[in-house]
Parts: C-alpha cells; sequence; structure tokens
C-alpha cells in the first residue's frame, strides 16, 4: 500500500517514504528524512534533518523531530538522529540531532514520550522507555530500557538512568541513578526501590528480594560507596543477573551515584 500523504503536506525531495505511512495536513518531511513503514505523521509535525524514523512510529501535532541541536559548539557537517520502531511522540515533544559531524542521537523502541518532552543532541534511549510530560534530558544523557520519567523532571548533562529506575515529578537528577529504584527532590536521591515498576516488568518476588538486598547494601547499612560495592561484589548473590547489572552500571559511572535519602 503506498503511502497517503495530504495535499497540504510539504515533503520535500530527497525524502524516503516508507508504505503504508500516513502524513496529515500541513506536516513537514525534509529532504534528509527517512520514514518506516506504517509511521504516522498526524497535521503540523514536523521530521527534518539527517533523521531515520522507524516503522509504526507516530509523531502528534507540532512536535519536532531531528531539529538542529542546541548546542553552541556546533560547528556545522551532517549530526543525525537515528529512532527505532513502534515510538510515540505526542503534542510539542522535541528531539534534536547530535551536535558533531557524523555523530547522531539514538532513541530506541516502543517508547512513549508525552507532551513537551525534550530529549537533546546526543542522548541515548534504549526501550520501553516512558516520559511523562514536560520532561527534559541535557545533552549526552543516557536512559536504559524500561525507565520512567516522571512530569517535568529534569536531568542534568551526561547522567545515566539505569534500567528499571524511576524518576519522580519535578525531580532534578544530577547523578547517575542505579537500576532498579526510584529517586525524587531537587537534587533527586534514591528513596526506595521501583517495586511497582519491576512487578509490572514481571520480576519474581526472588528478584525482587535481590533488589531489595542491594537497595539495603547500598543505601541502607551506613557503608560508604567504595565499601558497599565492595560488599556486593563480595556476596553469594554476586553471580546473579540483578546484583551485575548494578555493579556494571556503577563501575561505568562518570558522575558518581545518586546519594540516598537521609
Amino acid at each position: 500500500m503506498t503511502a497517503m500523504i495530504h495535499r497540504t503536506a510539504i515533503v520535500e525531495t530527497g525524502a524516503v517514504i516508507g508504505p503504508e505511512v500516513a502524513i496529515g495536513a500541513y506536516a513537514f518531511v525534509g529532504g534528509g528524512v527517512v520514514l518506516g513503514a506504517g509511521t504516522c505523521l498526524h497535521h503540523h509535525a514536523s521530521v527534518e534533518g539527517n533523521t531515520v524514523l522507524g516503522e509504526r512510529c507516530e509523531v502528534f501535532p507540532y512536535a519536532c523531530i531531528g531539529g538542529k541541536t542546541q548546542d553552541l559548539k556546533f560547528a556545522g557537517g551532517n549530526p543525525g538522529l537515528r529512532i527505532g520502531d513502534d515510538n510515540v511522540f505526542r503534542e510539542y515533544v522535541t528531539i534534536h540531532c547530535a551536535t558533531n559531524d557524523g555523530d547522531v542521537t539514538r532513541v530506541g523502541s516502543h517508547n512513549v514520550l508525552l507532551a513537551s518532552c525534550h530529549v537533546a543532541h546526543d542522548c541515548v534511549l534504549a526501550d520501553h522507555i516512558v516520559m511523562s510530560n514536560g520532561a527534559v534530558l541535557a545533552g549526552h544523557v543516557t536512559v536504559e530500557h524500561h525507565v520512567v520519567i516522571g512530569g517535568y523532571g529534569g536531568i542534568h548533562q551526561f547522567c545515566r538512568l539505569g534500567a528499571h529506575a524511576m524518576l519522580s515529578a519535578t525531580a532534578k537528577l544530577v547523578h547517575d541513578l542505579p537500576p532498579y529504584f526510584i529517586a525524587d527532590g531537587t537534587p533527586a536521591e534514591v528513596r526506595a526501590i521501583n517495586r511497582v515498576g519491576l512487578e509490572r516488568s514481571g520480576f519474581t518476588p526472588e528478584q525482587l528480594d535481590r533488589v531489595k538486598l542491594i537497595h539495603r547494601l547500598l543505601y541502607r547499612d551506613g557503608l560508604n560507596r567504595t565499601q558497599a560495592l565492595e560488599k556486593l561484589a563480595n556476596h553469594a548473590e554476586a553471580g546473579s543477573a540483578e546484583f551485575q547489572q548494578v555493579l556494571n552500571f556503577a563501575r561505568q559511572s562518570e558522575r558518581g551515584l545518586a546519594p540516598g535519602s537521609r
């Protein structure tokens, strides 16, 4: 089935439009764009720049996907944006291309970004992420799979959010948020495990017990960070997926792990 393009839409020469794509009234598609099969651009949506948007994505009115980086260090070239399949970008969402020539901002698959969210240059988003209204990511932020970011949550440059973590509404994250935990506050502090999110993702009672143990060792036993990580690494459960996820995350942390609540 061919694409359905409204007569008022603008599709520049050079754009690659997959089968069964729908482009609504007054939507804009730039000449460097690739739209995957089954993707839908609602009226007044824009996709531009060196952008590949995967299959069955849905872009709502006034969203701007693939805009030029806001990084003042931008020196030209053709940086890009690569987006996977089955994503939903609601009204006024903005996702920008990378800053340096040849680099790309990356968004995985099955993500939902609600109205007015922003993903800055050079971010890397995995899969099954939910960003609530007004959540914003500064440049070079990494978000692992199954993360939830509450409304108007703000994330500092170069921060990382581990798999299955949650940042509460209006929180400001300036450190790395380890997997499985909930952080809240300004600046954000780890408050608890993300129990509801983990249960929804199918974690077993045994897995939940390991996550609770990790949280206790990191944040409740009065150990400093070095002592806590050493104890995790030498624990009888250290070979489990949950322990390894947190240990690997900590080893790669550059901004330091988010502190616990006092």
